[in-house]
């Protein structure tokens, strides 16, 4: 049968017993990804280079490979064209960014995604390979494709222009995040951070990295970060100032006392970790303490990316962290605190695991790996947090009593309001 060639100058063949590599991974066409069926799959080149599996050959003739060694080299052979081709797709990734970014077009098209994502599934089904495997590989390409996209939109839309940045507690996880975020933006970025090493833009004491600056982030621990507020706002530096605290109650003081000096301050909060680079599908949370025009001009510094940006007040935003991390915190340290104290050896439970166990245990493990004394923090500088923590034990005790009880019905309507609120979440 006909072989159609597309802009990668690789064949999708479709003749019996031969799978096309390009097919599954889609291909592109005028820099556009596009996916089998397209119209725009063409005849365009009338000599292709046609590329086969080993079951094509098995069927073609008397070469046959039977030992296990000759099975693997052709398996790594077939790993290595599909890295290949991986390596292709991005650099079209790259030049689909550029055009976007010339013609004002959004990096991010959720139509599209949809489009291509079903377009694998039912590919992979008509091939007889597992569809939630294709959906998975062609998410990751996506991902992957979206983070080049929005790092280089990033830099090519640039706010700094040599403007200079200070990020007290630049050492730190998210501190560095924000770092390497505003020096990809052209900013002439400094830390101020006892863990600091020495040199240009480098201080062990924020006192001594002066402040003029354009910006300055406050990214230390919650209790350190409310002084370091308080201190500023005698000193009234001229540049735009916000926190990013995950609590605003221990800060409060140092925000309306910067206020009160008429400073330019802002307060955020990224829900988000330190190793994020996509930040599509991510929030990114203000908190207005008085200056609008401060807040404006923080949130044209993430102009650029695909961040959700949600406005909030700070009562608000205490009250529901109380829940989001306060309370998710808190049943996680349960959870492992009444395995380790359970007397069961973790690998006898692991070797009994199942779905619900694993899943919970993947985000237990993961909470555990976490700055303990920031976590406590959380939990004893919010004003609102003893409020879920009592939630969280009245729920405990209340299912405790249903089993006791042997009430049945008791234990269906906990378990259907509890579906029911979370469907409501849409």
């Amino acid at each position: 049968m006909a072989a159609s060639t597309i802009d990668t100058g690789i064949t999708a063949v479709a003749s019996t017993g031969t799978i096309s590599l390009p097919i599954i991974l889609g291909a592109t066409v005028s820099g556009e990804i596009v996916m089998p069926g397209d119209p725009r799959l063409a005849v365009r080149h009338p000599a292709p280079v046609k590329r086969t599996t080993t079951f094509a050959r098995r069927a073609a003739g008397p070469t046959r490979l039977t030992t296990l060694d000759e099975l693997r080299d052709e398996l790594s052979s077939v790993d290595r064209r599909l890295l290949e081709l991986i390596a292709e797709r991005q650099r079209l990734v790259g030049e689909i960014g550029r055009n976007k970014l010339s013609t004002g077009r959004a990096t991010r098209d959720f139509e599209r995604e949809k489009d291509v994502l079903q377009t694998a599934r039912a590919y992979a089904q008509s091939l007889g390979i597992d569809p939630q495997l294709a959906e998975g590989i062609i998410r990751s390409l996506i991902r992957s494709s979206l983070a080049s996209q929005e790092r280089d939109r990033v830099a090519a839309e640039g706010k700094g222009d040599g403007r200079e940045v200070l990020v007290i507690g630049g050492a730190g996880k998210m501190g560095g995040w924000f770092t390497r975020f505003f020096a990809s933006q052209g900013f002439a970025t400094s830390v101020a951070d006892s863990r600091a090493d020495t040199g240009p833009g480098r201080f062990r004491d924020w006192n001594e990295a002066g402040l003029d600056y354009d910006i300055i982030v406050v990214a230390t621990p919650l209790a350190t970060s409310g002084r370091i507020l308080t201190e500023l706002a005698k000193r009234k530096p001229r540049g735009l100032v916000f926190d990013i605290g995950s609590l605003k109650t221990p800060l409060r003081a140092g925000l309306q006392a910067l206020a009160d000096a008429d400073c330019r301050v802002t307060s955020l909060h990224p829900m988000y970790g330190p190793d994020t680079e996509l930040l599509s599908g991510r929030h990114l949370i203000f908190v207005d303490v008085g200056s609008a025009e401060a807040t404006a001009d923080a949130k044209e510094l993430f102009a650029a990316t695909m961040v959700e940006q949600l406005d909030m007040g700070l009562d608000d935003h205490d009250r529901l962290i109380a829940y989001v991390l306060g309370l998710s915190h808190a049943l996680n340290i349960a959870f492992f605190t009444a395995l380790a104290e359970s007397g069961e050896a973790a690998p006898k439970l692991a070797q009994l695991s199942s779905t619900t166990f694993d899943a919970q245990l993947l985000v237990s493990a993961a909470v555990a790996r976490e700055n303990p004394h920031l976590y406590f923090e959380i939990q004893e500088l919010n004003k609102f947090g003893l409020g879920s923590l009592d939630a969280l034990c009245d729920s405990v005790l209340r299912l405790r009593q249903l089993v006791a009880d042997g009430d049945e019905p008791g234990f269906v309507r906990m378990m259907e309001q509890g579906r029911e609120y979370l469907a409501s979440r849409g």
